[in-house]
């Protein structure tokens, strides 16, 4: 099964927003969501700092704050 990853943070409404709309995208394709806390490590806190949610797969991003459905089709489809 093929995974993207969501950097999020706990309470934060933009990052349940996109979780609940990436949902039902990802699986009618048979793809994954697999979930980071950045608070649950200080490099992540540093790294991503309010900037959440980000989107990702394979360490790409695709997007953040907000969910970008080109975008997130594109890294769906492509490689």
């Amino acid at each position: 099964m093929r995974v993207l990853t969501l950097y999020h943070r706990e309470g934060c409404h933009l990052c349940e927003a996109m979780e609940r709309e990436l949902a039902p995208l990802l699986a009618a394709r048979g793809w994954r969501l697999e979930r980071v806390d950045v608070d649950s490590d200080p490099a992540l806190a540093r790294r991503y700092g309010t900037e959440v949610p980000v989107l990702a797969r394979e360490g790409r991003e695709i997007c953040r704050h907000r969910l970008d459905r080109a975008a997130l089709e594109a890294a769906l489809t492509g490689p």
